[in-house]
């Protein structure tokens, strides 16, 4: 496989983890600045998560999933 068909997955699956993210974030009624302040990271920061354009670490994930109280294979579905 190429290396930019690597890229392409990679950067599908990113959009498909934000868009995991922001799937709770509505189903618990929250804003993205009220999740971005419970999660102790900028507004900003989530808004580029949740679009795909940035890629979260794993304490990020970490601190959204808990202040969303799910667990961290709820981001993962369907990736």
């Amino acid at each position: 496989m190429s290396t930019c068909n690597n890229q392409t997955m990679r950067d599908e699956r990113v959009k498909a983890l934000g868009f995991n993210i922001k799937v709770e974030r509505l189903r618990q009624k929250l804003t993205q600045a009220q999740l971005a302040e419970m999660a102790n990271i900028s507004t900003n920061s989530l808004l580029n998560l949740e679009a795909g354009k940035q890629t979260p670490s794993c304490l990020v994930l970490y601190d959204i999933a808990k202040a969303l109280s799910v667990p961290l294979e709820v981001f993962y579905k369907d990736i």
